[in-house]
């Protein structure tokens, strides 16, 4: 009897994405199991965080922060670097993504283009930061003073609602050229170019925890990072929220709020400020004798 070989296959199933936090360099579910509908995306699945999955991120974060600031300014450099060129292999997916959570084509190519401007610009930041916050202080006496940065530690980033991936950039790249880690609530109406973001970073040598990636709801989340005792300082997009500071204030968190419009988000040029990384690294001053 001749077998007839079979041609005809069976229609494929799409795979539908779930898009799922980014902590510790791993992609985990929610520990509730909660998910939600983004309001720009209302047919995709986003991994819903909870107060746990904040308090997960802490330790991991703070373990990143061990190997980020332990590593030299240039290699930070480096490793941003490669994210952009990670950026950049992602360019058209990211531009589907944006284009998903309700961006016009055009202008989510812009976004992407200007995230990826940004990040390199960053990157050359890096071991720059030293020279230009530091300084060899003129002192009377036989001594030698040196002002030299150190990072603050674990910084909490609030992005803004839009733009979802450049909002998002510009608040935690500061934090990262600086040698702090970094744990970022995206844009909880449009989360999935932000959280697509945690695959180009699993990529770009970043080392586990440097940066972490949580999508939620702003309401329930932002009163944890503000009160968390492990996160050093806060970085919100917005105005200033009273509740916000008291909060802040029982730990003595340091507080930073960037209320810029529409308009002033989008203009790369305007992000790239080294007054941004100032405020989340600490100056310590050095005296060392002179030889007679």
């Amino acid at each position: 009897m001749e077998w007839k070989r079979r041609t005809s296959f069976p229609m494929t199933v799409p795979v539908l994405k779930t898009y799922k936090l980014f902590v510790g360099g791993k992609f985990p579910r929610s520990e509730s199991g909660r998910i939600y509908q983004p309001a720009s995306s209302p047919s995709v699945n986003v991994a819903r965080g909870s107060r746990k999955d904040l308090r997960d991120a802490v330790p991991a974060a703070r373990a990143g922060w061990k190997s980020w600031s332990g590593s030299t300014a240039y290699l930070r450099g480096q490793i941003l670097y490669r994210l952009a060129e990670m950026l950049e292999t992602r360019r058209d997916a990211l531009v589907a993504e944006l284009a998903a959570c309700g961006e016009k084509r055009a202008a989510a190519q812009k976004e992407v283009d200007a995230s990826i401007s940004l990040v390199t610009w960053y990157a050359g930041l890096c071991d720059k930061v030293q020279s230009l916050l530091g300084s060899q202080n003129a002192v009377q006496g036989p001594f030698f003073a040196f002002s030299t940065v150190e990072p603050t530690g674990v910084i909490g980033v609030i992005a803004p609602e839009r733009p979802s991936l450049l909002g998002l950039l510009a608040l935690a790249l500061p934090a990262l050229a600086g040698g702090n880690a970094v744990i970022a609530l995206c844009s909880e109406s449009a989360p999935l170019c932000a959280l697509a973001l945690g695959e180009a970073l699993a990529t770009s040598d970043m080392p586990a925890g440097a940066i972490n990636l949580i999508a939620g709801l702003r309401s329930e989340l932002l009163p944890h990072f503000a009160s968390h005792r492990d996160i050093d300082a806060l970085l919100v997009a917005g105005e200033p929220e009273k509740s916000v500071g008291q909060a802040a204030a029982d730990n003595c968190k340091r507080v930073r709020y960037c209320a810029l419009s529409s308009e002033e988000w989008r203009d790369v040029a305007r992000l790239k400020q080294l007054s941004w990384v100032e405020p989340f690294v600490e100056v310590k001053t050095l005296w060392h004798p002179v030889a007679q």
